[in-house]
């Protein structure tokens, strides 16, 4: 009797599920982070529950702005310690912190400039303001 575990959906019809082309997929693939695939009389790729899942994973890190490389990190230490969650996770709560500060010095750098920005079209507005009649602005 097959169970939900044992159900295997074929490639494309994942790609569709997610959003995500066949080539992302084997692109995943080709770098490791989906782990060993199977193959339905050795031609379609298909995959089970757990390989759904970690794509899902992948794809919701990647969307979080986390980097391939990191990713991969996080594959690598999951494959060698047997899906081991206790392991994984620090390591992945370790990334998300590190991404959050990297968040946040971005968030500053815009906000400066942005206060650049205003500043200097507040300072075009009041020289145009002032200077309606001269043709040669020194902004």
């Amino acid at each position: 009797m097959s169970t939900e575990q044992d159900k295997l959906v074929q490639i494309g019809e994942l790609a569709k599920s997610l959003a995500i082309t066949t080539r992302t997929i084997r692109y995943y693939e080709e770098i490791g982070l989906m782990g060993k695939t199977e193959r339905i009389g050795g031609r379609a790729r298909s995959y089970h529950k757990d390989d759904i899942l970690r794509l899902k994973f992948i794809l919701k890190l990647k969307n979080l702005g986390i980097s391939l490389k990191e990713i991969e990190k996080l594959s690598d230490i999951f494959d060698i310690n047997k899906k081991n969650f206790d392991v994984i996770t620090p390591k992945l709560i370790e990334i998300l912190d590190s991404h959050i500060t990297r968040v946040d010095e971005k968030m500053a750098d815009f906000s400066s400039l942005r206060k650049d920005i205003v500043e200097y079209r507040v300072r075009i507005t009041n020289y145009l303001a002032n200077n309606s009649d001269n043709r040669n602005p020194e902004y």
